[in-house]
């Protein structure tokens, strides 16, 4: 049975086609504990994981001008060792040069006359550790199934991951890109169709242009070919205080946090954060979100709290329209889909400035032939000139932020996650401190009665 590229999984190739710089990979970074495991085990026991996704030996036969949907074919020269890079860390193989080999895997773009994945083997970290770097094509998986693909190749096997066949073809919830492709193609759609429920889309449309007429910032603009990653981490668990204390969700501190971190970036080039400067790309299950992010407040604790209500305002804005989107999209035939996507692709897009995703993480920790994984940091793609992306994951203890910029215009990347470490820190104080002064307030009513 012949199975065909879905609309919105073709838009990305015509993104991609639009703008040479673009590459919207997303990846996943696992850190192993060592010692290496030997290469020919190593292979063994990846190729048999790999064979349970029969979407890793396809690749995609695309049509003249996209006047017919592209299919998936199986690919007759596949071999597993195109797909299985093995290098090493330059220096002492520390994070930060962990993250620049990651840095320079991303700028690439997926050979497209092969299956559009790649595995990266890094040796050579300190303290005896190693790496396994998961690099897919958005037509294959979304960044949850990415995750749940890395965690399949682990020795726990795809139980413990966190998406739902995204390899192997199966359904997978939307991604934020995934719902802006919809936005343009649901845009087409109601010029071509007249559709009533174009609505959305329209006002989409409206804020689109109004952004063309914005001054540029230096979160927006076109892309070099090459990125830039870093990483933040903080304690699981201390976040979960601060959302007990605020009531509040993980997301809401993790995009609190970001704020703070772009508002003290651009204070830094000597920019003057604006009520609306930090527009948002959101992903949420069946719609997409773009709240603007209060990065005008200086205040930790009322910047926590104008998030929380910025999002839920956005959630119940956007109930519903994504499934409309979606079916408009569906309805699109091949050739105005292209030729959309690639119109909004060359556009100087500057209405959303950022895009931040929660990323499910494995459900317990992982092994990967017998060496624990550490760390599992997810990398999203940019695109859309959004010069940064941030996804945020949840691992055994930590939350980790995964943190994708353009190298030529974002030198300062890794001070947005230091920003984010900061951030979280200054937020648990607060928690601390509130929760410290509700137990004395309790023990003097205890002394007074």
């Amino acid at each position: 049975m012949t199975e065909y590229l879905t609309p919105l999984d073709a838009s990305y190739l015509h993104m991609e086609d639009a703008d040479r710089h673009a590459n919207l990979g997303f990846g996943a970074l696992a850190v192993l504990e060592g010692p290496i495991p030997e290469h020919a085990a190593l292979m063994s026991a990846l190729g048999e994981r790999i064979a349970a996704c029969p979407r890793f030996a396809q690749r995609l036969r695309r049509r003249p001008w996209d006047l017919v949907a592209s299919t998936w074919v199986p690919d007759p020269t596949f071999c597993l060792a195109n797909h299985v890079c093995r290098i090493a860390a330059p220096g002492r193989g520390t994070d930060d040069e962990l993250f620049a080999v990651v840095g320079e895997v991303m700028s690439w773009r997926l050979d497209r006359n092969r299956p559009l994945w790649e595995i990266w083997v890094i040796d050579g970290l300190s303290d005896g550790r190693w790496a396994m770097l998961v690099k897919v094509h958005p037509s294959i998986a979304d960044a949850a199934a990415t995750v749940h693909i890395l965690a399949g190749l682990s020795d726990e096997g795809p139980a413990h991951g966190a998406g739902h066949g995204g390899a192997a073809g199966g359904r997978r919830s939307p991604t934020g890109w995934q719902h802006a492709v919809r936005m343009a193609s649901s845009l087409a759609a109601g010029a071509r169709n007249g559709v009533q429920r174009a609505d959305q889309a329209v006002r989409g449309a409206a804020e689109f242009a109004t952004g063309l007429l914005r001054p540029a910032t230096a979160l927006n603009g076109p892309l070099s070919s090459r990125r830039r990653y870093t990483a933040a981490r903080v304690n699981a668990a201390e976040v979960d205080q601060i959302c007990r204390t605020f009531e509040v969700t993980v997301d809401d501190v993790a995009l609190a946090a970001l704020t703070e971190s772009y508002r003290n970036l651009l204070i830094r080039r000597g920019s003057s954060p604006e009520h609306d400067s930090l527009r948002t790309l959101v992903p949420a299950p069946e719609a997409v979100l773009l709240p603007r992010l209060p990065i005008d407040e200086d205040n930790p604790v009322t910047r926590l709290r104008i998030v929380h209500a910025r999002l839920a305002q956005a959630r119940a804005a956007a109930d519903g329209a994504g499934s409309a989107a979606a079916a408009l999209a569906r309805a699109i035939p091949p050739p105005v889909t292209a030729w959309a996507t690639t119109l909004i692709s060359r556009l100087p897009q500057r209405s959303v400035v950022a895009l931040a995703a929660n990323v499910p993480g494995p459900g317990r920790p992982l092994t990967v032939l017998g060496c624990p994984v550490s760390e599992i940091l997810p990398i999203p793609p940019i695109g859309l000139q959004l010069r940064t992306a941030a996804a945020i994951l949840r691992y055994d203890e930590d939350l980790f932020f995964g943190i994708l910029a353009d190298y030529g215009s974002i030198r300062d990347a890794d001070e947005l996650a230091r920003g984010v470490e900061a951030a979280v820190a200054r937020l648990l104080a607060r928690s601390r401190a509130r929760r410290g002064a509700r137990d004395r307030h309790g023990l003097s009513l205890v002394v007074n009665v």
